[in-house]
């Protein structure tokens, strides 16, 4: 049985994977290492087979995590509409996006919890690791957070680069590099928190989309709809394990961008391809 208790979740975390549980483990470990407890996590799975399902379970019954695993059977990329359905299976208020092939450092939930504001999302950072780092890493290092530390990282054959100040920066250089930063605040998947009454205003994410802008379409439509993106990728990151992407297809990101074309232009806020899809004329921009 889980071991998390009956309070309600303060936030919700929901993650996305799809047939990588060597990835999902380690991401669960950063999970079970955060500062912050009060928290419960949706596992969207977009069709994965049965050792991520063992795995999943593995977690549920020996780990204080407490776990929802939501499922679909495997119709191609379909991310967008795994994640509407986790997120009507969500409990909490407050919603916290990642992927199932990142770690979240120890203060990912309560970085994300501690400075939501109303009316806001937040866009947080992540760190592309090497192939070999990413196969490197173990639960030792997820729990005495080495992997995090910039140093051990160079160490062990990664690449020095600017990047590496989203391991590095607090305090005055994390605010300096969140304010003078040139990359724009975007709802990215694997590191971005909002409301969840702001999140079911605009009907969730587009189910005609997927590989390519999925995730920064619908961050698009919160801001038509007003809610304002607050940069903390300096804040808070994500180690994003490497691995191959065969299931993107060219003809997916043309549509895609076709879509968020007519989201910007138009600046809609509702997609009749959302959580409720029926068509609504009161909802439409």
């Amino acid at each position: 049985m889980n071991k998390s208790g009956d309070r309600t979740p303060s936030a919700s975390v929901i993650v996305s994977t799809f047939n990588q549980p060597q990835w999902l483990r380690k991401a669960l470990w950063g999970f079970e290492n955060q500062l912050e407890k009060n928290f419960e996590i949706i596992i969207a799975d977009d069709g994965s087979g049965e050792e991520t399902a063992a795995l999943i379970r593995e977690f549920q019954e020996n780990s204080k995590l407490k776990i929802t695993h939501v499922w679909q059977e495997d119709h191609g990329f379909q991310k967008t509409k795994i994640l509407n359905k986790a997120i009507k299976a969500a409990k909490g208020e407050y919603m916290i996006f990642t992927d199932g092939d990142c770690i979240p450092r120890n203060d990912l939930v309560s970085t994300h919890f501690g400075q939501s504001r109303p009316g806001c999302f937040l866009s947080a950072g992540y760190f592309k690791l090497s192939l070999e780092l990413s196969k490197k890493i173990t639960e030792d290092d997820v729990i005495s957070q080495r992997c995090f530390d910039a140093a051990w990282l160079l160490e062990n054959g990664q690449k020095k680069t600017f990047k590496l100040n989203k391991l590095t920066s607090s305090g005055l250089k994390e605010d300096f590099l969140n304010t003078f930063t040139t990359t724009s605040a975007t709802w990215d998947g694997n590191n971005a928190s909002g409301w969840r009454k702001d999140i079911l205003a605009i009907n969730g994410f587009d189910e005609r989309m997927q590989y390519g802008g999925e995730d920064r379409e619908m961050g698009e439509r919160l801001m038509n709809y007003g809610i304002k993106p607050l940069q903390i990728r300096y804040s808070t990151v994500t180690l994003h394990l490497d691995h191959e992407r065969g299931y993107v297809k060219k003809e997916m990101i043309v549509k895609n961008r076709a879509i968020r074309k007519i989201t910007k232009k138009e600046k809609r806020v509702w997609t009749n391809y959302g959580i409720e899809q029926q068509m609504n004329l009161l909802h439409t921009s």
